[in-house]
């Protein structure tokens, strides 16, 4: 029951669309216009840089919050389990975030509310997130190849961590987070195939924080 809790927590926050609220706002309909994404690259594009951390910083928080709140409730009921269903609460943000059921569940490819997950879950994930995705983004300029890259750390490093025992739990536990994490990262990629088609063909848009980004 506490895993579906904190799935439902999640999903609740993910569905908070910050991009398509902020394209609403502007008289928009994000999901229309460039990519037809409704997340922090088709905004910053579309919209510019502003706009981009705004939606940024909106789907960075909703997950931030989801995974906050179910930690606050099961702390101190379940300490062993508590990771896990934290991971739980960001697997629900994420999946709101790209199926919201009020949009026909078309949303995002839920890269900024991992970016939440990586920043909240635990302070080991934080180097590794902001490392990958920076050095890529400034020194190749592919959004989407930072975010791809990411995941895989992601995957690595939460096993790396659970085997270490900085989670504190079971053995059964970790699996179970193992599998939630590789369920996740199997999405991004599927969410990203086409950027990796493109990238592989050497197709792939190259984002600025510039008005390169208008060219």
């Amino acid at each position: 029951m506490e895993r579906i809790i904190c799935l439902a927590i999640g999903y609740a926050f993910g569905l908070f669309q910050t991009a398509f609220i902020y394209g609403k706002m502007h008289g928009i309909d994000i999901r229309e216009h460039g990519s037809g994404n409704a997340g922090t690259t088709n905004t910053l594009r579309v919209l510019g840089t502003k706009a981009g951390l705004i939606v940024l910083a909106g789907d960075i928080i909703k997950c931030i919050l989801a995974i906050v709140i179910s930690g606050m409730l099961f702390d101190k009921s379940h300490p062993d389990e508590v990771y896990l269903l934290k991971l739980y609460a960001a697997a629900g943000a994420i999946l709101g975030h790209n199926f919201p059921f009020y949009l026909k569940f078309k949303g995002g490819k839920g890269i900024a509310a991992t970016a939440g997950l990586i920043l909240s879950f635990h302070p080991a994930f934080v180097p590794m997130g902001v490392i990958i995705f920076f050095s890529v983004f400034f020194l190749l300029h592919y959004v989407s190849l930072g975010s791809l890259l990411v995941y895989a750390g992601l995957m690595i490093e939460m096993v790396i961590v659970g085997q270490m025992g900085l989670f504190g739990s079971p053995q059964p536990v970790l699996n179970e987070m193992y599998l939630i994490t590789a369920l996740l990262t199997a999405l991004a990629y599927y969410k990203h195939r086409e950027n990796i088609g493109r990238l592989l063909r050497g197709e792939e848009r190259k984002t600025y924080l510039t008005k390169k980004n208008k060219e």
